[in-house]
C-alpha cells in the first residue's frame, strides 16, 4: 500500500500559510504544519486539514534556530519524505534605512533566508534520495521591485528569489523542481494597517487578493500539471508589478 504523499508548511498558523496548508490537504496531502506561536490558531487549520480528510502534524519551532529545525524534523524525516515543501515562514519588520536598527535587520534576513536554508537542506537529502519533490518558496513583490521602508524584507526576499533560481537547476537532474510563488498585497495580517486608498489605485484590478488566490497556485506547482515547470517566480499581484 502507498503511503500518503506529505507536505511541509512552515508559518502555516495563518494567513497564506494557513490557506497553503487547507488547499494542499484537499487535493489529498498530509500536512506537517509548522509554526512559532499561536498554537490556537494552529489548531484551528489542523482542524480544517482533517475535516478534509487528510491527517496534521503540528511542528512548533522557529525555522530561525538550527537546533530546533534539526530536532523537530530530522526524527520524521527518518519515517517519511514530504512531496512538497513549501517554504512560507516569514514576517516584516518596516523601517526607513536610515533608522533601522540592526536587529531588525538581522531577525527578517534570518526567519527568510537561514530558516529557507535550514529547512529545505534537511529536506532536500531527502529528496534526493527518493529522486522526486516539489519545493516553493514565498516570496513577495517587494522582493521584485523593491519598496521602500523594506530594505529588509525586500532584501530577504529578492534573495529568495535568487536561491529559489539556482537550487532549482542544481536539483533538476533528480525529478525535484523548486519554484516561488510572489504575492503581492494579499488580505491577510501584514497590510491590515495600510490605507486602501493608498493601496487600490497601485493595483489594475483594483482589489485586494485573498490567502485562497495564493494557495491555488502552490496547488498547481505541486500537482502532476506542473511537471517541466521549475526555477519560475509567479506573480498573483492583480497586476501590480508585470516583470
Amino acid at each position: 500500500m502507498e503511503e500518503n504523499r506529505v507536505a511541509l508548511v512552515t508559518g502555516g498558523s495563518r494567513g497564506i500559510g494557513a490557506a497553503i496548508a487547507i488547499a494542499l490537504a484537499r487535493d489529498g496531502f498530509d500536512i506537517w504544519l509548522n509554526f512559532r506561536q499561536g498554537r490556537d490558531a494552529a489548531a484551528t487549520v489542523a482542524a480544517a486539514v482533517m475535516a478534509a480528510g487528510r491527517q496534521c502534524r503540528l511542528l512548533p519551532f522557529d525555522v530561525a534556530d538550527p537546533q530546533a529545525t534539526q530536532e523537530a524534523l530530522e526524527p520524521l524525516l527518518e519515517k517519511q519524505t514530504p512531496f512538497a515543501l513549501v517554504n512560507n515562514a516569514g514576517f516584516a519588520r518596516d523601517a526607513l534605512m536610515i533608522w533601522m536598527r540592526q536587529e531588525e535587520w538581522k531577525d527578517v534576513l534570518a526567519v527568510h533566508l537561514d530558516g529557507f536554508f535550514q529547512v529545505t537542506k534537511l529536506v532536500l537529502n531527502q529528496m534526493v534520495k527518493k529522486k522526486e519533490g516539489r519545493i516553493i518558496n514565498i516570496v513577495s513583490t517587494s522582493g521584485q521591485t523593491g519598496m521602500p521602508g523594506q530594505v529588509n524584507y525586500s532584501a530577504a526576499k529578492a534573495g529568495l528569489i535568487g536561491a529559489t533560481r539556482s537550487l532549482a537547476a542544481e536539483v533538476a537532474r533528480r525529478n525535484i523542481l523548486v519554484n516561488a510563488v510572489s504575492p503581492g498585497f494579499i488580505e491577510t495580517e501584514m497590510i491590515k494597517d495600510l490605507p486602501r486608498e493608498r493601496i487600490l489605485p497601485m493595483i489594475p484590478m483594483r482589489r485586494i487578493g485573498q490567502p485562497e488566490e495564493v494557495a491555488g497556485v502552490v496547488s498547481f506547482l505541486c500537482s502532476g500539471q506542473a511537471t517541466y515547470l521549475t526555477g519560475q517566480v509567479i506573480a498573483v499581484n492583480g497586476g501590480s508589478y508585470m516583470g
